[in-house]
């Protein structure tokens, strides 16, 4: 009896370790967006994030949420940097998302300026 729970154990923490790299490391889409940089801030209560807007158009619709992974400081510090300002940004989007890394399952990986004025 010990022995078949133990395997029914392992198997449970064998799905559970490869369904959280699953979602960590499997992206589902990558690519680029531009706009003007709208807000980048650092919120939450548990989990403090780094949560960002573009805006790609007049409309309200054509905004382009997206977080920023605490670990990633030289993008954090553009971001801050680069606020109202026109920018393109590089992206992976996750299948899903943990409240640690953000609010969204687009995560910016790189910031450029696309306008210089």
């Amino acid at each position: 009896m010990k022995k078949i729970i133990g395997i029914i154990l392992s198997i449970i923490t064998v799905i559970i370790i490869g369904y959280f790299l699953f979602v960590y490391y499997a992206t589902f889409s990558d690519g680029f967006r531009s706009g003007e940089l709208i807000k980048i801030s650092h919120k939450g209560v548990l989990f403090k994030t780094w949560e960002g807007e573009i805006s790609q158009g007049v409309s309200e619709s054509q905004r382009f949420s997206f977080s920023v992974e605490s670990s990633d400081k030289e993008v954090i510090d553009l971001l801050i940097d680069l606020q109202g300002q026109e920018v393109k940004l590089t992206y992976i989007e996750r299948f899903a998302t943990f409240p640690w890394l953000g609010d969204t399952k687009y995560y910016v990986t790189k910031v450029e300026r696309t306008k210089i004025e």
